[in-house]
């Protein structure tokens, strides 16, 4: 018997004051039973924080490697940004740069591992792909708290990303890097 993804509900009042963008979203998000925690709210937040029209999580979930986790597309159906989360491939990325116009990762692995993952192959537009890195701590301190049904309010603001959950606020820098490697 196949093991089913666990539905989670989270409520989250938006407040990207960096990209002017206040929203209240209602998301059912499908953790894939080979997903972790982590890796689910990493791709949540990755989802709030590029959160715009046409943004969807992928239809197949994580069991499509052909897909990316999150899109954004414009009404004509056309791919303006591919989404990834977690340290994807070399060639996922060179696949990702030439179908969309903008490409982003958002993960909490170190900034080594996915270069070093980069440099495996030529990748199409390498400096162009944003990084978002989140500290594996602040991600554990939002997943401790956590729950099937959960309500979050997540601001951004001056570089800095606050949490506030089940009567707590956590704070990180999020600040954009880069996948080439800089001068030493």
């Amino acid at each position: 018997m196949a093991i089913t993804a666990t539905m989670h509900h989270i409520e989250i009042a938006l407040s990207d004051v960096d990209r002017g963008v206040y929203e209240s979203l209602d998301l059912r998000v499908a953790q894939h039973p080979s997903e972790s925690m982590r890796y689910m709210l990493t791709r949540t937040l990755a989802y709030c924080l590029s959160y715009e029209e046409g943004i969807a999580f992928s239809k197949g979930g994580l069991s499509d490697a052909s897909e990316a986790p999150i899109t954004i597309k414009d009404p004509t159906g056309v791919l303006l940004a591919w989404i990834d989360v977690g340290v994807p491939s070399a060639e996922r990325l060179h696949k990702a740069s030439k179908a969309a116009r903008r490409v982003a990762i958002f993960t909490h692995a170190e900034m080594n591992q996915l270069r070093k993952e980069a440099a495996t192959k030529a990748i199409h537009k390498m400096d162009a792909i944003e990084v978002w890195r989140f500290e594996p701590k602040f991600i554990d301190a939002i997943v401790e708290r956590m729950e099937r049904n959960t309500k979050l309010e997540l601001t951004r603001n001056d570089g800095q990303l606050y949490v506030a959950i089940a009567g707590e606020t956590i704070e990180a820098t999020l600040a954009v890097a880069s996948l080439v490697a800089p001068p030493s």
